[in-house]
């Protein structure tokens, strides 16, 4: 496997941290400009939706081949090369003048988000021992993802208001170039080994096909329905894909996913709660920002100030579960971190269409928040806890795939029950029921997480990943006999 000394392991820190922050920040930042960049560039209102959509497309169908490429071609190379593509689409965004300008441009940002996000987890991997140094990087890197995410709608609301929307897709240009110097003052180049396995093209072309057919299938269900056919199709050939890409990596001499990874409970329980977590909490997202805009009238820079309690809160929660995590097992963060959260999401479907912001929104926000920040952080160190350092990248992109699919399946699931609930009423009392059905489920989701937490995840931390065997990329990367 490739080989690299540990650098200075708080520039690396600090250098991931800088990155994942740009990535988090871009899958929301855009969503408060959306109306300005509408009238600006002449964007029809079906294709609007896609300045949003075709950024979690990019990212989700490419995670996995990232993720595998990181371990195959050095991760200092995936992550800068992932952080200049995200950089120069950023440019090319900020100086769009046509739709198709910047659609473009936020594909291209997903794509180097693809590359870039599993080697930030697979750099700290590698540069952090297992144990309590590592998972200390880790709540760093979960606090900092979800901070981007939430400040997001702040900073988009900020700058669309004050700066120009155009600002929304430049202010990636200081963060991106903040990250690559601190790669150049203290992140070591991996050694190329002497033989080095090509890249599963098959299994690439299988698994991004068929993840991102299911996440075109499943976002456009808000122009075509459930029902609708093309929907259908898409579904069912995704599906296709997926099976396909299973037995073909079942088979594959050195397969994109190595699919023994599955069986530690660790690995698979981590990618099925990331997956109804991350969908309880981007609907959640979604139902509070409209309901303070569309209920309370709340312009957009004040919802997304309304929004900081919560980022506060769940620092404040990953702090705590850092700690926590350290010194037991993330299981044991977890649990009650997922039940609170679940608790938040419960308040705040008691919204009312004559409430207010204190009584409405701010406990809800600071409860959901601790209970969020208590969830995340232990999430990404199940997920690669026993993992092997050359395949840290695949269990990156394997998680963040996870985290991706569940985003966009809830928020689409939830946003189609709450229309469902809404019909065609658009007065402030209809659109508040649909909301708090959504809100509601959106908690339910977080229950389920709970379950799995308490149902797939090890009590202790002995259980490991299957062994690969000795014939495989490591043996042979090294130049060990089999």
């Amino acid at each position: 496997m490739y080989k690299n000394s540990r650098g200075r392991p708080g520039v690396v820190l600090a250098a991931v941290a800088v990155a994942q922050f740009a990535v988090a920040l871009d899958s929301s930042v855009v969503n408060v400009a959306l109306p300005v960049i509408r009238t600006a560039l002449g964007f029809a209102p079906l294709d609007l939706s896609w300045v949003v959509h075709v950024y979690a497309l990019t990212l989700g169908g490419f995670l996995l081949l990232g993720g595998r490429a990181c371990d195959l071609y050095g991760r200092r190379r995936l992550f800068v090369l992932g952080l200049a593509v995200f950089g120069l689409c950023s440019l090319a965004g900020g100086l769009a003048q046509a739709p198709w300008q910047l659609i473009a441009a936020r594909a291209g940002q997903g794509l180097g988000a693809a590359a870039a996000t599993p080697a930030t987890l697979a750099m700290l991997t590698t540069t952090f021992p297992e144990g309590p140094q590592r998972v200390r990087a880790l709540g760093v890197w979960s606090g900092v993802n979800a901070a981007g995410g939430a400040l997001g709608v702040l900073a988009g609301g900020l700058l669309t208001q004050y700066a120009g929307w155009r600002w929304v897709m430049l202010i990636n240009l200081p963060i991106v170039a903040v990250a690559l110097a601190l790669v150049r003052a203290g992140v070591p180049a991996e050694v190329r080994p002497a033989r080095r396995e090509r890249l599963d093209v098959l299994g690439a072309i299988l698994a991004t096909g068929g993840v991102g057919l299911l996440v075109i299938g499943v976002v456009r269900t808000d122009a075509q329905g459930w029902d609708s056919p093309a929907t259908w199709t898409m579904l069912v050939a995704a599906a296709m894909l997926l099976a396909a890409f299973g037995v073909t990596e079942s088979r594959a001499p050195a397969p994109l996913l190595r699919l023994g990874l599955l069986r530690s409970r660790w690995v698979a329980g981590a990618n099925v709660l990331v997956f109804f977590s991350t969908a309880g909490q981007f609907a959640a997202f979604y139902f509070v920002s409209l309901y303070m805009q569309q209920v309370l009238g709340m312009g957009a820079a004040a919802t997304g100030a309304a929004f900081l309690p919560f980022s506060v809160s769940l620092i404040a929660g990953t702090l705590v579960a850092t700690r926590v995590t350290a010194a037991r097992t993330p299981r044991t963060s977890l649990v009650p971190g997922a039940l609170l959260a679940a608790a938040g999401l419960a308040w705040f479907a008691c919204i009312s269409p004559d409430g207010d912001f204190l009584t409405d929104v701010l406990g809800p926000c600071i409860i959901t928040g601790l209970g969020v920040g208590l969830v995340i952080a232990p999430i990404v160190a199940a997920a690669i806890t026993g993992v092997a350092p050359h395949e840290a990248g695949l269990a990156s992109g394997l998680m963040n795939s996870s985290r991706q699919l569940g985003g966009c399946i809830g928020l689409a699931a939830l946003a189609t029950v709450a229309a469902h609930r809404t019909g065609t009423a658009t007065d402030p009392a209809a659109l508040n029921d649909g909301y708090a059905l959504g809100l509601a489920i959106a908690a339910a989701l977080f229950v389920l997480a709970a379950v799995v937490a308490i149902g797939v995840l090890p009590r202790c931390q002995a259980e490991t990943p299957a062994p690969q065997p000795a014939t495989t990329t490591e043996n042979r990367l090294e130049g060990t006999p089999s």
